[in-house]
Formats: structure tokens, sequence, C-alpha cells
């Protein structure tokens, strides 16, 4: 009997199937299939219903992303709104600064319970679309977004662009991949669809909303992807 036949006899099928999972997330290089650039047909959002994944975003940003999003929002003073909140970590590693007002909002009535479960209060959590927010203009003076955007079709992500320039006063953060051979390589299938393309191409998304726009580097990074941090100002 060889070692992986004996961890999946030790290992709850649920935590080996959360291994494989995040397994397939951060090794997106085998089984991509692509589509035409322009004209994903949709997104995968069945996935966010599922436990699997649940178990995945409480630790996919450990040592990058989360330590990243620290740096950006600590000397940020107001009410912030995460996009795309999924569980909620985020949003629990940000309400250590007390000048934050931290909300965040998901498609995902699923992950938005785990949220709650967490202890995040029910008047700081929204299930919602993010291409059709239900909040006030202006009504934030932040916001962020990490590792979300890039699963949106084409008209979704301005869409959603269009909605954070509306909601927020002074600056969003958001944190995509884009292709480690700064190419636009399109609309990929692994896991999950995404859009793996330039830093040129994104730049194009984002400055189509905001004036000004800059691109940070991010330490996430994958085989195909690395890891880019915009910053719109409004």
């Amino acid at each position: 009997m060889g070692y992986k036949d004996i961890g999946q006899q030790l290992c709850p099928p649920a935590i080996w199937q959360a291994l494989r999972l995040l397994k397939n997330l951060f090794r997106r290089d085998s089984h991509i299939t692509y589509s035409h650039l322009s004209g994903p047909e949709g997104q995968d959002i069945e996935v966010y219903w599922s436990p699997e994944m649940a178990e995945v975003l409480e630790t996919w940003g450990l040592g990058n992303v989360w330590d990243e999003i620290q740096y950006l929002m600590v000397n940020c003073e107001g009410k912030v709104l995460d996009i795309a909140c999924g569980t909620g970590k985020t949003m629990a590693l940000l309400s250590k600064f007390a000048e934050l007002d931290v909300y965040g909002c998901d498609i995902s009535d699923f992950l938005i319970s785990k949220a709650l479960e967490r202890g995040l209060r029910p008047d700081r959590l929204v299930t919602g679309d993010a291409t059709e927010m239900s909040f006030d203009e202006n009504y934030f003076d932040y916001a962020y977004s990490i590792g979300s955007l890039e699963h949106f079709t084409e008209d979704g992500l301005l869409k959603v662009l269009s909605e954070c320039h509306r909601v927020t006063s002074k600056k969003s953060f958001h944190q995509v991949p884009v292709s480690r051979k700064d190419e636009d390589e399109g609309w990929m299938k692994t896991h999950q669809s995404f859009f793996n393309n330039s830093v040129g191409w994104w730049l194009d998304k984002y400055t189509s909303v905001y004036d000004t726009v800059y691109v940070l580097d991010s330490r996430w990074e994958d085989s195909i992807s690395v890891g880019k941090w915009f910053v719109c100002v409004k």
C-alpha cells in the first residue's frame, strides 16, 4: 500500500477533496482549454456553493495577498468594501484596524453563511451580484477585490469596475493574475474559467473607468501567471 492510499484512509473524504481542489487551483497549467479572447460564454459560479471551495478560501492567500492587502489598507480610514468576500477571511484580518469599517458582498449565500459563522456582523454582509450593487453612490471610501475579477466575463468585468467607481469615493485595490508571458492568452478553463492576459489588457479595462491607475507587483504566482495589484484612484 502506497503513501497516497494510506493518506486517503486516514483523512476524511472532505479534506481529501479540498486538497485536490487546492492542487488544481494552484496548478492551472494542467488541463487548460482556451476560448476566443473576447467572447467567453459565461462564468463558472457553481463552485462558489462548494464546501471544498470554502475550505480553500480559508488558506489560499497565506504569505502573499493577505499580507499585501493589510499593507495597502494600514493607513486608510473609513468604510471599505470587500468585493467577492467569500468566507470573510480577509475581512477578519482587516478587523485589527480600528479606523476601518469593513463590509463584504458575495454572490454566494453559502459563502456568506460561512462569513457569518466566523462571527462577522450580519449588517456588514450582503449577498448580491457585484455587477449590480445595492449601495448608494460614494457609500464607501475604499474597495478591494482579490483573485476575483479574472473570473468575470469581459462585459461583467467592466460592469463591476463601473459599480466600484460609483460606490467608492477614493481608491480601489484589485489583485488579479496576469500572463507570465505578458501575452493575451485569453479565457482559459481549468478548475474555473478565467482571463490570463497581459498587464496592458488589464490596464485598458481599468483606465476605461478610472483616470489614474497604478500597477504594483504581488507575491502571488503560479506556473502560468504572476500577481498584480491595480490601484485605481477616483
